[in-house]
């Protein structure tokens, strides 16, 4: 890909263009702040319920297996909590250094999250069948319960990992009015979530652009998240992107995960590899498309989304699409005119039980293709993970929109 295509031109004029902030106008009103980490407060507080709910989710699970299986010594007891309170530290330290011991250490940990997800829904199906069977008068085999239910926790676990590493694609035909003629047929690639850092690296970033030069898109669109917060070797990853073969190029916008620390390290190092990333701006693709897109810092404040969308003056009668890494603040560019608004963030839960969760917290656009009045919003579940490297009840996806002319009614 290397070179952004001559075909690409920024729809607008010289004032409206010194008013969209650069990575260098950090400082500016629309510029979200470089923090180098998270916020210490919000860090202290985070770690210490985190680290609290992890806690007495090990010991519930530990003590129950103990208790129904009949196991007895201090390694039952005093392993588990140590494998999944390791996440934290391991977290903490991947956002400032980048070694062999901590990428174990976050791996290991990482994993053993994932099984006391499902461990802990063994650990309270143990002790609801105790009580019905103590209310019922009738004998129970904990043993063989407990064995059972941590077994199937184990597979749901290594199912998980495996569905996790699969990339499919998903296809979705999007119909938008005014789509200019040239653009009818045509087809994009969404990709979103890929969270380079300890779990994911070069080679999953080689995987990634191969299937993509496999399904020949037109052009590619990055929603956000491509890096996962801790320190990763930016040039080796994002050098693999130079082997994209779009026609129209490859486009970025900034995720929550890329502003835990100053994104403007990973915006140089993609743009570096070819990949056009878009400062709350708005191109021309070949042909009269109209892209727009908003990093995730601005997008996430209302008022500076607005003020955003309001400068760049959408054209009503052309097509257009919004790439944002969040499904939210919808009414806004709703109101702005954008025809379709792509998006990652909500992995779809990644896995159960969080897949209901996820979908009480963003309702119909935690997933899939949906419309809020004139704006359509195609929200992806992501092609990468973070923290428990799993997926269940969810799937890791590129997604290949076709585009076609919204007919009238």
């Amino acid at each position: 890909m290397g070179a952004i295509p001559a075909s690409v031109k920024t729809s607008m004029s010289s004032q409206e263009r010194s008013a969209v902030p650069s990575i260098d106008e950090a400082s500016t009103e629309e510029a979200a702040p470089s923090n180098d980490g998270l916020m210490p407060n919000r860090m202290v507080i985070f770690v210490g319920l985190f680290s609290l709910i992890l806690l007495l989710a090990t010991a519930l699970v530990s003590v129950t297996f103990r208790h129904f299986a009949g196991i007895t010594g201090w390694t039952s007891l005093v392993i588990p909590p140590l494998l999944t309170l390791g996440f934290v530290p391991a977290m903490l330290l991947g956002f400032r250094r980048r070694n062999a011991a901590i990428t174990a250490l976050y791996r290991l940990s990482a994993t053993a999250l994932a099984f006391l997800n499902f461990a802990l829904i063994a650990a309270l199906v143990c002790w609801i069948a105790c009580g019905i069977t103590t209310l019922l008068g009738t004998s129970l085999n904990s043993r063989l319960l407990a064995f059972s239910l941590y077994g199937l926790a184990v597979v749901v676990t290594a199912y998980g990992l495996i569905n996790a590493y699969w990339i499919r694609t998903t296809r979705a035909t999007v119909a938008l009015p005014n789509l200019p003629p040239t653009w009818r047929g045509r087809t994009l690639a969404l990709v979103s979530d890929v969270h380079l850092g300890n779990v994911r690296g070069n080679a999953f970033v080689r995987r990634i652009v191969s299937r993509l030069n496999a399904l020949k898109p037109d052009a590619v669109l990055l929603a956000g998240d491509m890096f996962d917060g801790a320190e990763v070797d930016l040039k080796t990853v994002a050098q693999s992107w130079e082997k994209l073969a779009a026609p129209q190029g490859a486009y970025f916008a900034t995720g929550n995960h890329d502003e835990f620390s100053d994104r403007s390290k990973f915006i140089t190092a993609l743009t570096r590899a070819g990949v056009r990333v878009l400062h709350n701006e708005k191109l021309d693709l070949s042909g009269g498309l109209q892209l727009i897109g908003v990093h995730d810092g601005e997008a996430g404040e209302p008022v500076r989304f607005r003020k955003i969308l309001e400068r760049l003056s959408i054209a009503h009668d052309r097509a257009s699409i919004l790439l944002t890494h969040q499904p939210s603040n919808l009414t806004i560019p709703e109101a702005a005119g954008v025809s379709l608004q792509v998006s990652g963030h909500t992995h779809g839960g990644q896995f159960w039980p969080w897949t209901h969760v996820v979908s009480r917290v963003h309702g119909r656009f935690a997933y899939g293709l949906n419309r809020l009045n004139s704006l359509q919003v195609l929200t992806s579940s992501g092609v990468g993970t973070w923290g428990p490297p799993i997926r269940v009840g969810t799937r890791s996806e590129i997604v290949l929109i076709r585009l076609e002319a919204e007919t009238a009614s």
